[in-house]
């Protein structure tokens, strides 16, 4: 899932069907060529069979059954040259060519219906990622946004982590998480969470209050019967980090609630930061383990400043070697301007790191402010830097 233009994932490039299909005609020209100059104790005939079932792995069986027939022409016109279609070898290697050909056509028209299945499972999962992860627009208020979610298969378009966006009547809220688990049961717990911030990010006065709805609905859902009993695990064992943001439009701070998640990154002035929590929360699902009420942390954020948001996916991202994806130095290295383009980096950087391959899904959600008015209240003073910039 995306937003601002960048693409989460690559689509396999494929040459031109004609090119494609200039390899087993040509097969069939060199063989036939060959095999009617080569002396009369050499048979390349059975070598004609390649054609079809190299046709049959691209095309559909029409097309298979077409080089199928010319191959069988082919191996005619040779029996007819060196010997006649009569001859007991050539006449067993016509028919052989000709079972053969049938049978990959067959195998063609399996294949492409396999392909059609395929194509409308992703067009499903495309629309279930629209509906449950929205893309988010480009510009709210003085906010620039951008985008992307990675996922480890191929084929898999969305999973358990998770992000959105709320507009309120003062600013902007944000929620980035990471449900426990995979499958079917991780991508209910995201809409699930997904659904209870967006419809409750508008009311609640506060990011506690938020934060306490939000926890409410996840344990609700574990309290449900039978609740993630697909993979034999307890229901005590589910849970889902997550950060919830408060960004106000007339104010330079941002205020955060982290419950188990990644710190966010801060970039300001050519260095980042940790946007680290004083008392961090447990994972929403685990915060009957609190001996305090959920406490929202403020940190300064400037006119050109730029968070990244991002799932454990990232970072927990290894190399060959076994290296963790080195985030924050990454982040450090680029030099570039705008939202968009960090996230284009890091999901190019990413993958290089990676080997193209994620051991797990992972979102990042760049938001850069450009502009803000500064409201006649003064800023308290215990909103600084963020804690490591002290430090």
């Amino acid at each position: 899932m995306c937003s601002g233009g960048i693409s989460g994932h690559h689509r396999r490039s494929q040459g031109p069907y004609d090119v494609r299909l200039a390899v087993p005609i040509a097969l069939i020209v060199v063989v036939t060529v060959v095999d009617i100059l080569a002396p009369p104790e050499v048979h390349l005939g059975p070598f004609l069979v390649a054609a079809p079932a190299i046709t049959a792995s691209f095309a559909g069986p029409r097309t298979t059954g077409i080089i199928g027939a010319l191959a069988v022409l082919a191996q005619t016109v040779v029996a007819v040259t060196r010997t006649s279609l009569t001859d007991l070898n050539h006449t067993l290697q016509v028919v052989a060519l000709i079972l053969i050909s049938v049978l990959v056509a067959f195998l063609a028209r399996l294949r492409e219906r396999h392909e059609q299945q395929l194509t409308q499972l992703r067009s499903v999962a495309q629309a279930a990622q629209q509906v449950v992860l929205r893309p988010l627009p480009r510009r709210i208020g003085p906010l620039r946004l951008a985008a992307v979610y990675l996922a480890a298969e191929a084929e898999a378009q969305i999973g358990g982590d998770l992000y959105a966006a709320a507009r309120t009547t003062g600013g902007t809220r944000f929620i980035i998480g990471d449900v426990r688990g995979k499958g079917l049961e991780a991508i209910g717990e995201a809409a699930r969470l997904l659904g209870a911030f967006r419809a409750a990010a508008h009311w609640q006065p506060d990011l506690p209050t938020l934060v306490t709805y939000l926890e409410a609905t996840v344990s609700s859902d574990l309290d449900t019967p039978g609740a993630w009993n697909t993979h034999a695990e307890s229901d005590n064992e589910a849970f889902t980090t997550a950060a919830v943001l408060d960004i106000q439009d007339h104010s330079p701070t941002l205020t955060m609630i982290n419950c188990g998640h990644p710190p966010p990154l801060l970039l300001r002035g050519g260095q980042v930061f940790e946007l680290q929590v004083r008392q961090q929360a447990p994972p929403l699902g685990l915060t009957g383990f609190m001996t305090s009420a959920f406490t929202a942390e403020a940190f300064t954020f400037h006119t050109g400043d730029l968070v990244l948001l991002y799932t454990d996916g990232v970072i927990e991202a290894r190399d060959r070697h076994g290296i963790f994806y080195p985030l924050t130095e990454r982040v450090a290295a680029w030099s570039g301007h705008g939202p968009e383009a960090l996230l284009r980096y890091m999901r190019d950087d990413l993958r290089k790191h990676a080997g193209g391959h994620l051991g797990d899904d992972a979102a990042l959600v760049a938001i850069e402010r450009v502009s803000h008015t500064v409201s006649h209240h003064p800023v308290p003073r215990n909103v600084g830097p963020p804690p490591s910039e002290n430090r």
